[in-house]
């Protein structure tokens, strides 16, 4: 008789073993809401998981977490995957009834939230079809259980163990699902062979834990490595996210391109992130000028990457001291890339096509989503809907989403490289690039521009700009100065909107 898989739960991994090893007293959280050790925070999971267990929360059953970055989230995230639930961390930034849809499609029977969003959660739970949740708690506060016992769910590697909601930038959230060997993988991947975390690390993101990217920023990355997290509940500003940097002498510092493109727009002084010895980009292509302009001014250097809330964290990334800029590197180690055209064959470098990737940190599939599961899960492999072409070095360069590229004049454009020129113009601190039809049919590039400090837009010097650096086709036919971007509740820009935008500038409906 053959023994079964070997016991693997993600809360001893991140948390037990550090305190089996001696290592209790090392601080593992800090921020506004004070520090707390391995050892109190073990104590702290430890009483949140004989609480869930005293609500009637079963193995795999799910626990929606509306909650800020706070010991509490690490807690209920923890406690829940130590007995065996499952944990869905979903955005702050929801209405009510979009925190709805997903208590009825993940049919939670838990709520975590956080005081502030007490109101919003309460408001989702009068909803229509959200009939199963059975407790709602607040601040992670949980009554004191009869039962005393620590045990740790025997889950494996392979077990549910949490959820990410995902719509992309359209469509309905689908619940990617990850197992508890999903952890691991990340944490000993991108986090050490990339990142090369150490014990002595402060992680600090901007980007917030209820993604897939922050998630791995401020909670899996540094309680792997047994370092410590600066937390920070509110939403991310640039004064904010300095002030946090250097106070809780943070080491680690991770955003995406819009938000260092408003670090630098915000006038910080160079020395703002001294104690930072790296930082990470992900959530969209890294322009190259975005690049050069934050390294040059606070001399802190960024390592662009790609990832996906379906494949956990990053798994294509530059490393230190090798950063191609305007790429988004190479493979991280134990994942594998490939490039595929509209026949579904390999290209050669420097061709373009739609990015594959394979390795074990892949979530198991969408909850409830057999066609779209089928569609983006293809195998061992999984498809990245994002339009690449690579070099002969095994460098990565993103084109855009493979649905955002564009035909101009009959040949494709990618909307990065004409967002790449725009951006090395001194008056425009972020460009995005889009497709709209003209009065012909034909589909012209429209660059949406936010100008940076003090600057005044000219519509045509940018685009005689665009025509001295870029084959004319390419040039933007009309460009458009905005404040800010439409987003979605990750953060990410909504290029949908902005095409609809762009379709009534190019018809003649909106000057």
């Amino acid at each position: 008789m053959t023994s079964g898989p070997a016991v693997f739960n993600a809360c001893d991994y991140l948390l037990d073993r550090h305190i089996r090893a001696g290592r209790g007293d090392r601080l593992a959280l800090t921020g506004v809401a004070g520090d707390l050790s391995y050892a109190e925070l073990a104590d702290r999971v430890a009483h949140a998981a004989r609480g869930l267990r005293g609500l009637g929360l079963q193995a795999e059953q799910r626990v929606v977490m509306v909650m800020a970055d706070s010991p509490e989230f690490v807690v209920v995230y923890l406690a829940a995957m130590r007995i065996g639930a499952v944990p869905v961390p979903i955005s702050t930034m929801l209405h009510a009834d979009g925190i709805a849809e997903i208590l009825a499609d993940s049919r939670a029977r838990v709520v975590a939230v956080s005081a502030a969003y007490r109101d919003v959660v309460a408001a989702a739970l009068g909803f229509p079809g959200v009939t199963e949740v059975m407790a709602v708690v607040t601040d992670g506060v949980l009554a004191d259980a009869e039962d005393e016992s620590d045990e740790i769910y025997p889950t494996t590697a392979d077990s549910p163990a949490f959820w990410l909601y995902t719509s992309g930038t359209t469509g309905t959230p689908k619940g990617a699902m990850h197992r508890h060997g999903s952890v691991q993988v990340v944490c000993e991947t991108y986090g050490t062979q990339v990142l090369g975390i150490t014990p002595e690390d402060r992680c600090l993101s901007a980007a917030k834990a209820f993604f897939a990217y922050g998630l791995g920023n401020s909670l899996l990355f540094p309680m792997s490595a047994g370092a410590a997290a600066v937390l920070e509940p509110s939403p991310a500003r640039p004064e904010i996210m300095a002030e946090r940097a250097g106070k809780y002498a943070a080491t680690l510092f991770f955003a995406g391109p819009t938000f260092f493109s408003n670090m630098l727009r915000a006038g910080l002084p160079a020395d703002t992130l001294a104690g930072v010895r790296l930082a990470a980009s992900a959530g969209e292509a890294l322009p190259a000028a975005l690049y050069q302009r934050w390294t040059s001014h606070f001399g802190v250097d960024i390592l662009d990457g790609i990832g996906m809330t379906e494949m956990l964290h990053i798994f294509l990334s530059n490393r230190p001291g090798q950063v191609r800029a305007g790429t988004t590197g190479v493979a991280v180690p134990g994942y594998d890339l490939r490039v595929l055209g509209e026949d579904g064959l390999e290209v050669p470098p420097g061709i373009p096509g739609t990015l594959f990737v394979r390795g074990a940190s892949a979530a198991t599939g969408y909850w409830s989503r057999y066609d779209a599961s089928r569609q983006v899960f293809q195998g061992e492999w999984l498809r990245t809907g994002d339009t690449y072409v690579v070099d002969a070095d095994g460098y990565y360069s993103c084109l855009g989403r493979t649905g955002d590229m564009l035909k101009a004049s009959g040949i494709w454009v990618s909307p990065a490289e004409v967002e790449a020129r725009l951006l090395a113009h001194d008056d425009v601190a972020q460009a995005v690039v889009v497709a709209a039809n003209d009065t012909d049919g034909l589909e012209k590039p429209v660059a949406f521009v936010l100008l940076s400090p003090g600057a005044i837009g000219d519509e045509d010097a940018l685009i005689e700009f665009c025509r001295a650096g870029l084959p004319s086709f390419k040039r933007p036919r009309r460009i458009v100065f905005v404040t800010e971007y439409p987003t979605t509740a990750t953060g990410k820009i909504r290029r949908v909107e902005l095409r609809t935008q762009a379709a009534s500038i190019m018809q003649g409906t909106v000057p």
